[in-house]
């Protein structure tokens, strides 16, 4: 009798809510791990299932599968395993100010094919916090999504010439009004004088 905690391809499928096609697809671009054998009689593991749940949260948030590939590349099993098993969202930064600087001090952004790199001043009274880990912001990523069947829409917002934010719809109270502040506070950033 197998072990209770595999599952062939047809059982992975069902559980994770995707195809036996979109696992073998997976499996073949490396976002999927192999199982160490193949044919028929292929068994795969929890750790499999959890990162099936992973992928199809970073889908929700339209990720493609190269992105989710590298997030996924740095993260072992049982961070994995973790991540899927979570279901409160990672609190928000203290101040929006804070994560925005935060961003565009230590992000490189990529636009129009050169790699653009924004210095922000630290804050005064900064605390030195550890940089979140791959899984911690592999985590944030999966819990910003919206739930199966809630409907969003995308909304753009013009902060200055060519810089925009896109935000998915609808959010919750105080998410709105941390947006708000945000929006705010990036066009004051964008608006300042750089000498």
């Amino acid at each position: 009798m197998p072990d209770e905690n595999t599952y062939t391809i047809a059982e992975l499928a069902d559980l994770a809510g995707v195809t036996p096609r979109t696992i073998r697809y997976y499996l073949s671009q490396g976002l999927l791990p192999s199982a160490g054998q193949s044919g028929p009689g292929t068994r795969y593991s929890e750790s499999h299932l959890a990162r099936l749940r992973v992928i199809r949260g970073l889908q929700a948030e339209h990720l493609p599968l190269a992105e989710i590939r590298k997030r996924l590349a740095d993260v072992d099993d049982d961070e994995v395993v973790a991540l899927a098993e979570q279901d409160a969202p990672a609190p928000p930064p203290d101040s929006a100010l804070e994560y925005v600087r935060s961003v565009l001090r230590d992000t490189p952004a990529s636009y129009g094919g050169s790699l653009l790199r924004v210095s922000m001043p630290a804050p005064a009274a900064a605390t030195s916090t550890p940089a979140p880990t791959s899984a911690e912001r592999l985590g944030e990523s999966l819990h910003s999504a919206p739930k199966p069947g809630e409907r969003s829409q995308w909304e753009r917002i013009v902060l200055a010439t060519d810089v925009e934010l896109h935000i998915r719809r609808p959010l919750g109270r105080t998410q709105s009004k941390r947006v708000d502040r945000l929006v705010t506070i990036a066009r004051e950033l964008l608006e300042e004088d750089p000498s």
